[in-house]
């Protein structure tokens, strides 16, 4: 099963291209800044370039003109303007007090450039890699439970980059998260590719195995919708513990500890089953409705025990 289940994940890997992320993270930027002084002006380069290394920060300067100013000849990607002049209302207004809002509204306004933009400009970095686990675990979720339900099928128009069939959940969950990790290297000024991030890739597959049969255990044990959710809220942390670990490992330089991990993991699953409770809400609430009942069923056996009665398993 084993050597079955990493021909599935190889075959699957294979339809996922890196030179795809690489190319998003080379995409010609150019940022205009408007403001109606030199103090605006240079508060707003200050902002966008800092936090990065001396090398990279002259490069990512090369791509910020002021209003007055032409960068060869190219129309500006983003126009950025400084607080206080008259603008439209949906441009990105730089706040000198609250700087990280252009961020939050660059990144949902411009979805496209994310990988440039947070590859250039280190204060997108963190925001556009939380973007991404998020978006990532949540798809995930919503793949484990379509899959399990017979009469639901899995809606890949939420998954426009996927492939219509896998062998397995466990090669589409490990395939979905090494592309996450190609994006959390692109937006981190890293290396893209199997070769380039050969560790972090085995660190994926080599994970993906004890997650997906925790969950197995956890529907077969678990009747209706109480072990879907499990399952779905197993493949949720999974993903979000790689995602947070890769972008702590790439702006830090070192891996979370084992304690750190736990805690991180203790979370996201609690998180997990609360967005996998939802999903199965809308798609299937009469097996929604019989695992909040089971769940709170459940909660009133675990006060009503004497707390020196033996622990059961939860």
């Amino acid at each position: 099963m084993a050597i079955q289940g990493l021909i599935n994940v190889k075959k699957a890997l294979n339809t996922l291209n890196p030179n795809q992320i690489r190319e998003l993270s080379q995409n010609p930027l150019h940022v205009s800044l408007h403001a109606t002084s030199e103090a605006g002006y240079n508060a707003m380069e200050d902002y966008f370039l800092s936090g990065l290394s001396p090398s990279r920060r002259r490069q990512s300067a090369l791509l910020l003109s002021r209003a007055a100013d032409t960068l060869s000849g190219r129309q500006p990607d983003v126009h950025v303007y400084e607080e206080g002049m008259i603008v439209r209302p949906e441009s990105l207004i730089f706040q000198p007090n609250r700087p990280e809002l252009v961020v939050e509204k660059a990144l949902a306004k411009y979805p496209d450039l994310g990988v440039p933009l947070a590859k250039s400009f280190a204060p997108f970095r963190k925001p556009f890699v939380q973007r991404v686990v998020n978006k990532t675990a949540k798809e995930n979720t919503l793949f484990s439970i379509t899959t399990a339900l017979p009469d639901v099928i899995p809606n890949i128009i939420e998954l426009p980059w996927a492939v219509a069939e896998f062998a397995s959940d466990t090669a589409f969950l490990t395939m979905n998260q090494v592309r996450m990790a190609f994006l959390i290297a692109a937006a981190s000024d890293r290396a893209v590719g199997y070769s380039e991030q050969k560790s972090e890739i085995a660190t994926v597959i080599g994970s993906a195995f004890g997650w997906r049969a925790l969950a197995k255990q956890l529907v077969s044990k678990i009747p209706f919708g109480g072990g879907l959710v499990g399952k779905a809220a197993v493949a949720y942390a999974g993903t979000k513990v790689l995602g947070l670990s890769l972008e702590h490992l790439y702006s830090i330089g070192f891996n979370y500890t084992r304690e750190e991990r736990d805690h991180l993991y203790a979370d996201a699953l609690a998180q997990g089953r609360k967005v996998a409770s939802k999903i199965l809400t809308y798609m299937r609430p009469d097996l929604a409705s019989r695992y909040a009942n089971e769940a709170a069923n459940g909660q009133r056996a675990a006060h009503e025990t004497p707390t020196d009665s033996s622990p059961t398993g939860q």
